[in-house]
């Protein structure tokens, strides 16, 4: 399984050498952005990547021809998506302190928190629908989001005072530790509903 996991950095080391140079430039010339976001963009760039390659290749149906279960090809994409997010973290946190982008270990951990949700979503998507329509579907997802949730955000809180009280109410630390508690249960529960659906895939 560590041979699937390593495989994507090999594949992409092209890639991966745009990734050095794009941080740089945010941590250059663009300093009003929230570091969060480029923690990030360098923590979805490998594993995204990854699954576009798969499905452009087509190469499930190579790695279905080798000696691996279905079962140990899904763990090594999830288990490689978080070894390859703290390691462009890590990556993305030496570039800014080396050019001095003022950063918290916060930042980190938010960035975290988003890729496991991102993934959550993504990652069985990429296993359910062809990569072309990955991006049409994320469009219309964020089309949708846009229209659906400030109305929904506003019903919540005119309607629903007893838990925005009770949220407001959290010290900082609590909304972060239940943040990651969400992120880490969603990205599980993904994990799981990719199982099931790679199982059954056909190629």
């Amino acid at each position: 399984m560590f041979n699937l996991i390593k495989k994507d950095f090999f594949i992409q080391k092209t890639q991966i050498g745009f990734l050095v140079p794009l941080i740089m430039i945010f941590a250059i010339f663009i300093k009003d952005i929230h570091p969060a976001f480029i923690f990030l963009m360098a923590s979805v760039f490998i594993p995204l990547n990854a699954y576009i390659f798969d499905q452009q290749s087509k190469s499930n149906i190579l790695l279905n021809s080798l000696p691996y279960t279905r079962k140990e090809i899904v763990n090594a994409r999830y288990i490689g998506a978080i070894v390859y997010m703290i390691l462009s973290i890590a990556l993305a946190g030496g570039i800014l302190y080396i050019f001095q982008f003022d950063y918290m270990i916060r930042d980190m951990a938010i960035a975290a928190g988003l890729f496991c949700l991102i993934a959550s979503f993504a990652f069985p998507l990429f296993y359910f629908l062809k990569a072309e329509y990955i991006f049409i579907a994320a469009f219309i997802g964020f089309i949708a989001s846009t229209i659906i949730l400030p109305p929904v955000f506003r019903f919540l809180a005119e309607h629903l005072t007893t838990i925005t009280d009770f949220i407001t109410s959290l010290s900082t630390s609590a909304l972060y530790l239940s943040g990651a508690a969400i992120a880490i249960g969603l990205y599980l529960l993904s994990w799981v509903v990719s199982q099931f659906i790679y199982q059954r895939k056909v190629f």
